[in-house]
């Protein structure tokens, strides 16, 4: 017997879950939230880290106006980054907007049959839901490149493992990666009074530029707009029009996703990259191993030179990768029934999954609907097509009371 049901039932409560829920809760779909709000910002991002999205390109989802950081900060503009706690707030400040509040909580299963989504939380409870949201963020899919694998666990780690960084004060640190998570971690490293070392493959290290807006009709027609991905005709099209890369052929789309925001550090980084960070460029990571209880890496250089490079501890700044199997809260009978495209579910118009019900938001929804599903800036467009698949399917029963309370929320905080 079911403790409860629900039209949806959303799995995690970072950006892209607090969107959806907004959103399916303005349809007035019956919404459960199942997550500590922006848990994974809060507990895994660097303590001193600034966002690399400008302000007006990191706005929450929500059917009701003046929900948007922008709208929380006005005066917050283009070009001033946007501290992690600052935007730890924004989300949690969003949170206590909906009409039903996310649930600190966790859900452990999720299951299907004939009558539709069977989920088991943390707390015991058992929801059945004619609909489900993946919305897990990144944390599950932390990749560490196989050639660091021969390193124990207390000598390597992935840059989202942590929160505190002073822990390695006084130490070597090795990171492996060249882009905004590695040296941006070097700096805050560096800054907690480690010694940083950044290892890489390429051959030298990029930044993006300054943004500033641009009134000038000519240079905007050459240049390209500015969009949440930065500025340039592709990067609008991409970040402002995802539905358009759905269309594309899965090589083409896995073309945009290689080729557009290649690893780059943010401008305001640059000036505290410094010399108390040292850089290995072009290097080729063959082989790691433990001596004397340090890490030992060795690379060659594109010319073919080895070096050793031994450190007290090395961090993957390497990203995220996609990998279903990783869903584990998904059963694997849901999960064998996935269509995919590589390790991501293939997803519909509507972020639909093959099995009927279950949509993905967010990181896994990027093989099907490009890179700006890596970021808070596609999580609008992702909420807005999911609630309105799901309540274009069924009859909604709480429409009025939903949407009213949701606006009587936002009013009482004015």
């Amino acid at each position: 017997m079911n403790d409860s049901a629900t039209d949806v039932l959303i799995v995690g409560a970072g950006p892209y879950g607090l969107s959806i829920a907004a959103h399916a809760q303005g349809r007035g779909l019956r919404t459960r939230v199942i997550g500590t709000p922006m848990r994974f910002w809060d507990e895994n991002m660097p303590i001193g880290m600034f966002l690399k999205s400008e302000p007006f390109a990191s706005n929450l989802g929500s059917p009701v106006p003046d929900r948007g950081f922008t709208d929380h900060h006005p005066d917050w503009g283009m070009g001033r980054p946007i501290p992690l706690d600052t935007f730890v707030s924004y989300g949690r400040w969003f949170a206590r907007q909906l009409a039903e509040q996310a649930e600190p909580t966790e859900v452990v299963s999720v299951d299907h049959d004939v009558a539709g989504y069977l989920a088991t939380l943390a707390t015991g409870e058992t929801i059945r839901a004619r609909a489900v949201v993946v919305a897990i963020g990144v944390g599950s899919f932390a990749h560490t490149p196989p050639e660091l694998a021969p390193l124990p666990a207390d000598l390597l780690s992935h840059t989202a493992d942590h929160n505190d960084l002073s822990v390695f004060a006084g130490q070597d640190v090795a990171i492996v990666g060249a882009g905004q998570s590695a040296l941006g971690t070097a700096v805050l490293l560096a800054e907690a009074g480690a010694r940083p070392r950044v290892v890489a493959r390429a051959p030298e290290l990029s930044w993006n530029s300054v943004p500033a807006p641009d009134p000038s009709w000519s240079s905007r027609l050459l240049r390209g707009p500015q969009s949440g991905l930065g500025r340039g005709w592709r990067t609008w099209l991409w970040s402002e029009h995802p539905e358009v890369a759905r269309r594309l052929s899965d090589r083409a789309r896995q073309n945009v996703l290689r080729n557009t925001m290649r690893p780059a550090g943010a401008w305001w980084l640059r000036d505290r990259f410094d010399e108390r960070i040292e850089v290995m460029l072009g290097q080729r990571i063959t082989e790691t191993c433990e001596a004397d209880g340090r890490a030992v890496v060795t690379t060659v250089s594109e010319h073919g030179h080895p070096q050793i490079v031994t450190a007290d501890h090395v961090m993957a700044a390497t990203g995220f990768v996609v990998d279903l199997d990783r869903i584990d809260v998904l059963s694997a009978g849901v999960r064998g029934r996935l269509r995919t495209l590589g390790g991501s579910p293939k997803l519909g118009s509507h972020f639909q999954s093959s099995l009927p019900g279950l949509y993905f938001g967010g990181l896994t929804a990027a093989a099907s609907f490009g890179p700006v599903m890596r970021f808070v800036h596609g999580a609008d467009f992702c909420a807005r097509r999911i609630a309105e698949h799901i309540a274009s399917n069924a009859p909604v029963t709480t429409a009025i009371p939903a949407a009213r309370a949701s606006e009587e929320r936002l009013h009482a905080t004015h």
